[in-house]
């Protein structure tokens, strides 16, 4: 097995395309892996993904597979299992300290790195381990991750959508019709009715009190 990880490592630009494309496939078959359900698929393909990846890199099955990111080199199989590089205890010949007898494994994933396309990424820091993903299958959860949207954080209830607006079967108020404002005791304009004229007999203007008969003469207003 630590023979078969050294290999990996030294050809770890084969393993990287090999992984790209197996990373393409997995996502053009996500409609087909949600039907079918990934709770159904994750015991089967995680029990294929641990056979594959434990022979080629002694993989710990973390459910949190960072191999494209550190030159194919497990760091689960760090004794401290560090995932943001080496301790200070790296021996000069590039040993573990705990393991005299094996090789660094972030010594050996920065030399895997050199030789990828996407090396640099050794550089990005990696979160913590989440013990609750371990056994899982890794393929499935990068799947998911670049498909479907995030689920909320802890005790935030994911956003309701608004409610759609229900037709009314009320109908709207009518205008009222406005209510006279003339002050009691008092008539408005439009509630003055034509007066007789006391000269002509003819009708005064409702309006005013200019005379109708052009004589000078006014009706007397109402009493």
């Amino acid at each position: 097995m630590y023979s078969v990880r050294l290999f990996s490592v030294r050809h770890s630009r084969g393993f990287e395309r090999l992984y790209n494309m197996l990373e393409s496939s997995l996502l053009m078959l996500a409609p087909v892996l949600k039907k079918v359900g990934y709770a159904r698929l994750e015991k089967p393909v995680a029990a294929f993904e641990r056979t594959v990846k434990g022979f080629l890199f002694d993989c710990q099955m973390c459910g949190q597979c960072a191999l494209s990111s550190t030159g194919m080199s497990c760091s689960m199989n760090c004794p401290k299992n560090l995932r943001n590089g080496p301790c200070g205890g790296v021996r000069e010949n590039g040993h573990c300290e705990v393991k005299p007898e094996m090789k660094c494994v972030w010594v050996q994933a920065w030399e895997g790195s050199q030789h990828m396309a996407k090396g640099p990424a050794i550089l990005d820091v990696q979160k913590p381990v989440d013990n609750r993903l371990k056994g899982h299958s890794s393929w499935l959860k990068v799947v998911r991750d670049k498909t479907e949207p995030p689920p909320p954080p802890p005790g935030k209830a994911p956003p309701k959508k608004p409610a759609a607006e229900k037709p009314s079967g009320e109908k709207p108020p009518a205008d009222k019709p406005a209510a006279a404002s003339s002050a009691p005791g008092r008539r408005s304009a439009t509630s003055i009715l034509p007066i007789p004229c006391r000269l002509c007999r003819g009708t005064a203007p409702a309006a005013g009190w200019s005379g109708c008969c052009g004589k000078g003469s006014s009706p007397s207003p109402p009493s």
